[in-house]
């Protein structure tokens, strides 16, 4: 049976959707990709801000978080200090609560009502869903996670300790930062010299495209990969730190993709 992420619904405002449709088993996915508005932040962080470390109220960060879980109809979230590493944590048991755990860029679970959570303003979540063995997986992956091929290594983690055959897998790339705004004048001595064949014009690459590739060289079907297409530093509907760096500053709030296993 074959499952295409095109059956799912890919959400640029505060909302939620069915990932895919039903497995055979029953299982059913859910997903949100949240844009900035609707939260009770204000000023910088105005207004869905959902990051506990960029300077916000934790008290305003608390309620927005809580208004995720509610708009995601989930008890508890999972999420992490992420550090542009190539940390993979593995939730194994049934959360009553929110957990942060430190030092990781992604997070996988067959744990159901569990929402993996990513926090982000121009890198990439990539979500993953395996249909067949009802797991799934949340990726923080910006440019450095490109670089240490964050992505592929997930697939890896999750056929080693789940049975996760790739081909199975469905995919999607949220809003991040576009090729319209990914400039690396940089680019060489940051990017390996295999990502200028994805160099649209000087100096600016398609990480969408990055990542679309790097799924493909995994095992995962074309098929089975959507992305948004939607430009964070384009959009005043999405926090980006890159926009905010360039008018000054670079503080901003954090936007969030969660993906969760409904419970039957």
């Amino acid at each position: 049976m074959t499952h295409s992420i095109t059956d799912g619904i890919a959400l640029h405002k505060t909302g939620t959707g069915d990932f895919a449709a039903a497995a055979r088993s029953g299982a059913r996915c859910r997903y949100g990709m949240f844009a900035r508005h609707g939260g009770v932040s204000g000023g910088t962080y105005a207004s869905l801000n959902i990051g506990a470390y960029v300077g916000d109220q934790p008290e305003a960060v608390a309620a927005n978080r809580q208004l995720v879980r509610e708009a995601m109809q989930i008890p508890a979230l999972l999420s992490a200090r992420q550090v542009h590493g190539q940390g993979v944590y593995c939730l194994t048991e049934v959360l009553s609560e929110d957990r942060e755990v430190d030092g990781f860029d992604a997070l996988v679970t067959d744990i159901k009502g569990v929402g993996l959570m990513i926090q982000q303003a121009d890198c990439q979540a990539v979500l993953l869903f395996d249909p067949r063995r009802e797991v799934i997986a949340a990726v923080h992956c910006g440019w450095r996670g490109s670089v240490l091929q964050l992505v592929p290594q997930v697939v890896e983690v999750m056929a080693r300790n789940y049975g996760t055959i790739a081909a199975d897998l469905q995919a999607v790339i949220s809003p991040s930062l576009g090729p319209c705004c990914a400039e690396f004048i940089n680019f060489r001595n940051e990017l390996p010299a295999d990502f200028q064949q994805f160099m649209v014009r000087d100096n600016y690459f398609d990480f969408w495209r990055i990542t679309r590739s790097q799924l493909g060289a995994a095992g995962v079907a074309a098929a089975h990969i959507r992305t948004t297409g939607h430009c964070t530093c384009c959009s005043d509907d999405y926090f980006s730190y890159r926009r905010t760096s360039r008018q000054g500053g670079g503080q901003t709030g954090r936007n969030c993709s969660v993906i969760a296993l409904a419970k039957t």
